[in-house]
């Protein structure tokens, strides 16, 4: 149980150190604020609330994996280089697919 409890203590510094330095991770947190209370407002089913939540954690956690990724980058790579930029930009792509696919499906859960 100790074990576990300092995992939970570890993971919740680097959910942390995510919001306090990462912008994007901020503005999302922001917009699934906002998409819970129109959840709210629109009284959604509970397939589209587990739909809504899935989406939020999994856009969040893209978030602090890309944050992750480019901090790996930023210590083995101090210097500009190519392969450090395509990592970084991939894993931001990959949170920008997310996130463009969680709007669609939020519209979609919210319009109809």
């Amino acid at each position: 149980m100790k074990r576990f409890l300092v995992s939970l203590v570890y993971a919740l510094e680097g959910i942390r150190f995510g919001i306090k330095t990462q912008r994007h991770l901020r503005f999302h947190l922001v917009a699934a604020c906002l998409a819970l209370v129109a959840g709210l407002w629109k009284g959604l089913q509970p397939v589209a609330w587990g739909l809504l939540v899935l989406l939020i954690a999994a856009v969040v956690a893209a978030e602090l994996i890309n944050t992750a990724i480019e901090a790996v980058v930023d210590l083995v790579s101090p210097l500009p280089h190519p392969l450090a930029k395509a990592a970084k930009d991939t894993a931001a792509g990959a949170v920008l697919v997310l996130a463009a696919a969680a709007l669609v499906i939020a519209i979609v859960l919210f319009c109809c």
